[in-house]
């Protein structure tokens, strides 16, 4: 199958022009024999891959890794970080003119953002569906201990290979399912804080991811037993999120509260070590942020929610916690300039009925962590051994690791029975 690129960069009753960078998609059984017509005119590809992604697509690219220079990234635990960016560089040698990205989430932003920095075009061939970003255009990084969006490039082309991606281990579609179910909180982070703050926002976007997820959902038992028309299906939903953040120029509509918490605890600001997926962390995040939006709802709900002034940095909290890490200027740069600084908090109290009526299209977080577990995926903190007295102190820390307004952040002027930090 083809996808289709054209329906998405049609005009838009949004008013704004939806650019797509991306020339080319295909997700079908033998996708990563058009690598022949592809790759005609260069002189000097290079495949980046690692060890297990190497294994993962040998047997349906044996002739291109015969042929092709191969940089295969190594080390026992390896990140999207500053350290293995600089391993890839040392490493590649100044004739390669395109790359290909045989992997899942790592290999796709370490190959992403060397090609930005070496102004190079790169071909996706994702070993997984394990993560929405193969066409980001952002790679999402941790750069000296600190998470970080760093401008990248969007891939040429996916070669999405069903016979490589459905044989992948479940751990990995599992994370996938998870990190495309958490974009019920993001959507309605993105949604909540157009009300609010009249931020921009695409009804058709949002509609689109949401359709997408939905349908996703109607088939985890089919993904489960793999079967290779209902992968295809999630790869695609996997591939529209990344198609979506192209469509609005960030990662807004895949990534909110519950990226957040993934986020603080790659960090490792609070806890230590996580051997983890993104969607594994991610998935709890979902559950987490559900149950304390729920509590929002209720609040509001029954009038037993005021409006407070929690628009200020909490210095005292980020000084123990990001700053026991040496970390607290990096927060506080990251944070500024202070994203709820102009915000209307008579404004916000009105509003307050309408975030209520969007909370209540959410999934219920016991709901979501019976989906989710039913269908394979991690979803208790205890499995990622991660302490539960951690849990509070991660929703409040979170929103800080990047500067996106969230539900979860705006809820920093919230006072109910039962809320964070008060």
């Amino acid at each position: 199958m083809k996808v289709d690129l054209e329906r998405f960069t049609k005009p838009c009753p949004c008013g704004h022009e939806h650019k797509i960078t991306v020339k080319g998609v295909w997700i079908e059984p033998g996708a990563v024999n058009r690598l022949d017509e592809l790759l005609a005119g260069y002189a000097h590809p290079v495949i980046l891959c690692d060890g297990n992604t190497k294994k993962a697509a040998e047997k349906s690219m044996r002739k291109y890794f015969e042929t092709l220079e191969v940089l295969e990234v190594t080390g026992e635990d390896i990140h999207a970080n500053d350290i293995y960016v600089d391993q890839v560089q040392a490493a590649l040698t100044g004739e390669a003119d395109i790359l290909i990205a045989v992997g899942s989430g790592t290999i796709h932003d370490l190959t992403r953002y060397v090609a930005y920095q070496r102004g190079l075009n790169f071909i996706s061939v994702p070993t997984a569906a394990s993560v929405d970003g193969f066409v980001s255009s952002v790679a999402a990084m941790t750069w000296h201990g600190m998470k970080k969006t760093l401008t990248a490039v969007a891939p040429m082309c996916v070669l999405a290979d069903t016979d490589i991606f459905s044989g992948a281990p479940f751990r990995l579609t599992a994370s996938g399912i998870s990190d495309l179910m958490g974009k019920y909180t993001a959507l309605l982070d993105w949604k909540v804080c157009h009300i609010v703050t009249g931020e921009y926002f695409c009804e058709t976007v949002y509609e689109l991811e949401l359709e997408a997820v939905k349908e996703v959902e109607s088939l985890l038992d089919q993904i489960r037993t793999g079967e290779p028309e209902c992968m295809e299906k999630l790869m695609y939903a996997l591939i529209l999120s990344g198609l979506a953040m192209q469509m609005i120029g960030n990662s807004r509509p895949a990534s909110g509260a519950e990226h957040h918490v993934s986020h603080l605890w790659e960090m490792e600001i609070i806890n230590d070590y996580i051997d983890a997926l993104h969607g594994e962390k991610v998935s709890i995040g979902l559950i987490l942020c559900l149950e304390y939006y729920e509590k929002i709802r209720e609040a509001i709900e029954r009038g037993t929610c005021r409006i407070v002034d929690g628009r200020a940095y909490e210095t005292e909290l980020l000084e123990q916690t990001f700053g026991a890490r040496g970390k607290y200027q990096d927060a506080l740069e990251e944070n500024d300039p202070n994203i709820m600084a102009d915000l209307d908090l008579a404004d916000l109290e009105r509003k307050l009925p309408l975030i209520a009526e969007e909370l209540a299209k959410l999934p219920g977080s016991q709901d979501m962590e019976k989906l989710l577990s039913d269908a394979g995926c991690v979803t208790r903190m205890e499995e990622l051994k991660i302490p539960q007295d951690l849990k509070d102190l991660t929703l409040r820390l979170c929103p800080y690791v990047r500067r996106r307004l969230t539900l979860l952040r705006l809820s920093k002027n919230f006072v109910f029975p039962g809320c964070l930090g008060k």
